[in-house]
């Protein structure tokens, strides 16, 4: 008697395993596609990280999502795509003719957010993005790959704005304090520090300076309404929230290790909208 397949299973790697959304929208696409899958969080502390990959399809699963602190191990474990290795760390791990593959959809997140949201986006000039850390690394890739001809990179340390620049190509690394002499030319605005999460400083930039054609993103989703965008829809900008791009970013590794290309919908926005509510 052939013995009947196993179900398809992915997961998500992390130390520690904090509480995670990610759970809850595969949960919902399987159950809304009728998928018989599953997906849970592994706790895997950093020196039984590389062991945990190599037998992960003898653990049972076909693919995984990564988060801290193993994105960039998980790149040297496997075989990154080319927004992987230009973003530096690996955010997704499945399989291709038995190779373990690994790629980081922070960058079609952001930009499927962004055609989501804002429609034509791509059209307003000039984008300028906030900070230098492995989510900007994702949004100036993407960026860059979208056509966009002119990004300018503020960071609190020059330096760290220069390296990623120089890593890029035609982005402009500016300082801090000339923020304000960029704003009245930039079609977008994008937040990828943590300025404006709760518990954090603020960001504190007038948007007022910014265009009115202007689209302001944030990567921040908790709050949900950042004081940056706030402001902006106060006034009457076209915002990209940082759960949008969350939301998106998972698309891909649901079709990878499953299949079916999963849709993005008002009810499960709703759903995650009300379980960060409880947090």
């Amino acid at each position: 008697m052939t013995a009947a397949p196993k179900t398809p299973a992915a997961c998500l790697i992390g130390w520690p395993a904090a509480h995670s959304r990610s759970p809850l929208i595969h949960h919902y696409w399987l159950r809304t596609l009728g998928i018989e899958g599953g997906y849970v969080i592994e706790a895997v502390p950093p020196d039984e990280f590389k062991d945990f990959v190599f037998r992960l399809s003898l653990r049972g699963f076909v693919g995984a999502n990564v988060t801290l602190p193993h994105k960039e191990r998980a790149l040297a474990l496997s075989k990154p795509d080319e927004r992987a290795r230009a973003v530096g760390a690996a955010n997704t791990l499945w399989y291709e003719d038995g190779e373990l593959r690994s790629t980081n959809t922070d960058i079609e997140g952001f930009i499927n957010n962004l055609d989501a949201c804002a429609p034509g986006w791509d059209r307003a000039g000039d984008a300028l993005v906030l900070g230098a850390g492995g989510s900007s690394r994702a949004v100036v890739f993407g960026l860059l790959e979208r056509g966009i001809k002119r990004v300018h990179l503020a960071n609190r340390t020059l330096d760290r704005a220069r390296a990623l620049a120089d890593q890029f190509g035609d982005v402009h690394p500016i300082a801090w304090e000339a923020i304000g002499e960029v704003l009245p030319r930039a079609g977008l605005l994008v937040n990828t520090t943590s300025l404006g999460m709760h518990g954090q400083p603020p960001l504190g930039i007038d948007v007022g300076l910014l265009p009115p054609h202007a689209v302001v993103a944030d990567l921040v989703y908790v709050p949900l309404e950042t004081p940056l965008l706030a402001a902006a829809r106060g006034r009457g900008l076209q915002v990209a929230d940082g759960l949008g791009m969350l939301l998106h970013q998972a698309v891909r590794g649901f079709e990878l290790w499953f299949g079916q290309r999963p849709q993005v919908t008002s009810e499960l926005r709703a759903l995650v909208e009300a379980d960060l509510g409880k947090a």
